[in-house]
């Protein structure tokens, strides 16, 4: 906590962020203090043990922190369509390739087909509802709970067979030929994650596919970092593999399992570039601190994502098995 304060007070400085993060998360310095916590730190591990931070009155404000920022902000660091994350560099020489990439992958894993009714949770500004209707003449119906998202999202999407709705997952009852979750899984909390599954299931026709796409741990936590969940990502924590599993055991056989993780260093610098590139523009909407506040963000993920300590999955799952067999697709 002390760190990441310190440096948005500009108590101290570096020329590369990213690298001095790489090194402290490969060095596994983080093991070597953990008996340096403090009772915020601790009190915070408690709660996240004995209380639900995820519940449903709490969302909204938790991801009016973030996501309703400004609307200026994300279209001056994302690619052009607005997708916030992590992209697919295999053959993307630039970062509105990698996501058009991505978002063309996540069709092509579903199987996606002319007609079809998709459901994205978490639809963020509408980058894959827009995809997903244009290029596959799909019917989608993108979830959110951000107001701003919604807005933005409506406005991309107008004139496309796209319905953008300001909802929470848990009020969800119909049913969809396919289901993608794209970045959202992280704000769920470990205490919904079986929850969040069964609604899916509930959801899901029975031959349709769901794809998840989120940021988790190697090893399974209850809380995000201290500053991040502080400043930028309130009660975040990605699964673990375990977590995951337990969450879609008896609910869901895994047909595909992706790591993204090499990618989401290279997705970060990228965001983090047009950032700084296009500040001039926004600094006149936010205080002098937010500018080293955003870049340790970016930069620290960044180093974080390089040395593994942040993977990101795609996981395809079905309800009961793809007849035949499901062929990966890369």
């Amino acid at each position: 906590m002390a760190l990441g304060e310190s440096y948005v007070d500009g108590w101290w400085d570096c020329e590369a962020l990213d690298q001095l993060f790489f090194r402290i998360t490969r060095a596994e310095l983080d093991k070597k203090v953990k008996g340096l916590m403090n009772k915020d730190v601790i009190w915070s591990i408690l709660k996240a043990k004995v209380l639900n931070r995820q519940v449903k009155s709490r969302s909204r404000k938790v991801v009016a922190k973030h996501y309703n920022l400004s609307n200026d902000l994300f279209k001056n660091m994302l690619d052009e369509s607005m997708t916030y994350s992590c992209g697919y560099w295999k053959n993307a020489q630039n970062l509105d390739q990698a996501q058009v990439d991505k978002l063309d992958l996540v069709c092509r894993k579903i199987g996606l087909r002319p007609g079809q009714k998709i459901l994205d949770i978490g639809c963020g500004w509408g980058s894959l509802a827009r995809h997903a209707a244009v290029n596959y003449q799909a019917q989608v119906v993108g979830i959110t709970i951000s107001e701003e998202q919604a807005r933005l999202a409506r406005e991309r999407c107008r004139g496309l067979p796209v319905e953008i709705r300001v909802q929470d997952y848990r009020d969800l009852n119909e049913k969809f030929d396919h289901i993608v979750s794209i970045g959202m899984f992280e704000h769920v909390g470990y205490k919904n994650h079986r929850t969040y599954m069964k609604i899916v299931n509930r959801c899901l026709e029975e031959s349709g596919l769901f794809l998840l796409h989120t940021i988790g741990y190697n090893t399974s936590q209850v809380i995000n970092d201290p500053w991040m969940s502080k400043y930028i990502f309130p009660d975040a924590a990605g699964p673990s593999p375990r977590q995951l599993s337990q969450a879609i055991e008896g609910l869901f056989i895994i047909e595909d399992w992706q790591c993204f993780g090499p990618y989401y260093d290279r997705t970060l610098m990228a965001w983090h570039e047009r950032f700084t590139k296009n500040w001039d523009q926004i600094k006149s909407d936010y205080d002098p601190g937010f500018y080293r506040m955003w870049t340790y963000y970016l930069l620290s993920c960044a180093g974080a994502a390089r040395s593994a300590l942040y993977p990101v999955w795609q996981v395809v799952l079905s309800k009961h098995g793809v007849v035949g067999g499901y062929q990966s697709i890369r």
